[in-house]
């Protein structure tokens, strides 16, 4: 029989550890001004876990984004579905570099910002905290678009894990308001190396990938849709390059006659991509006389 006295102590004292231990746990994410911002940044301080509204997200349009005709009607098809409460899927955009893949998912938030769409932007060291990105989000009755900007893993990572569950490995429904858009250099988002490839058994007429190659391959295939970027051509670049150069309000003659310029700049640049044009575009506008562009 516990003397109620010596019972009441050791609550006391539960009570100041329970106390004690509040002060230590970080709280629970705050509800963000979800009218205050169309776009968010997951921001983590102290073991504290937020979402920052985004004052001024980036104004490109799907009118800017030019000779990746393909692969934006795709993503716009998919978003517009997504939109309207239709089956969607989630989205790895992968390739070369520069080449649209970031520009085209803001570009999708502008275009249906009005209709409801919003974006947060996870960095991958936070993808641990995707659950409870989701717990903030699930319910609301915008549509949700989580973005993974230049999304890759090396060796010994982990957080690619919380990224497989929320993707479609948990015993939890994903959330009919969330989908989740990545873009990366790599097709897998995590390094091959060429000893891997020695685990491959062969089986009859059947090739059977080794684990650690199914490991990397399952990832990217949670991604229900896959849009692939390639290297800009010459003629692909100049366009670009005018677009903007119009934009930045350059003359048609300035344009035709930078263009040898613009091929110079891509090629001390090692790269012909929509990223370097818009650069040189960029460079040639600021170099105009003053009202004379």
């Amino acid at each position: 029989m516990i003397d109620p006295a010596q019972l009441e102590r050791l609550l006391n004292r539960a009570e100041h550890v329970l106390s004690r231990l509040e002060g230590i746990l970080p709280p629970p994410p705050a509800q963000p001004d979800w009218a205050g911002a169309v776009a968010f940044r997951w921001r983590k301080s102290g073991g504290r876990g937020w979402l920052q509204g985004v004052a001024h997200p980036h104004p490109i349009r799907l009118s800017d984004i030019e000779t990746v005709d393909d692969q934006k009607a795709r993503i716009v098809a998919n978003t517009r579905q997504f939109v309207a409460g239709h089956g969607a899927n989630n989205v790895l955009l992968t390739g070369a570099r520069g080449c649209g893949k970031s520009s085209l998912v803001k570009a999708v938030l502008n275009e249906f910002s009005a209709d409801g769409l919003r974006l947060i932007e996870v960095d991958k060291h936070d993808l641990v905290d995707l659950p409870d990105i989701v717990d903030l989000v699930e319910g609301r009755p915008e549509k949700f678009i989580i973005f993974c900007d230049d999304l890759s893993f090396e060796a010994g990572e982990t957080a690619y894990k919380a990224l497989k569950s929320v993707l479609d490995g948990s015993v939890a429904a994903p959330p009919a308001n969330v989908l989740i858009y990545a873009t990366s250099n790599r097709r897998h988002l995590m390094p091959e190396y060429m000893a891997e490839n020695l685990e491959v058994q062969r089986v009859g007429d059947e090739i059977h990938p080794g684990e650690a190659v199914e490991e990397k391959v399952s990832l990217s295939e949670r991604f229900g849709l896959w849009i692939s970027f390639y290297p800009f051509s010459q003629d692909d670049y100049l366009a670009v390059f005018a677009h903007w150069a119009r934009q930045f309000g350059v003359t048609e003659t300035v344009i035709a006659g930078s263009e040898r310029e613009a091929l110079n700049w891509a090629l001390s640049r090692g790269s012909r991509s929509g990223r370097v044009a818009w650069q040189f575009a960029r460079d040639l506008a600021g170099r105009q006389p003053e009202g004379g562009a």
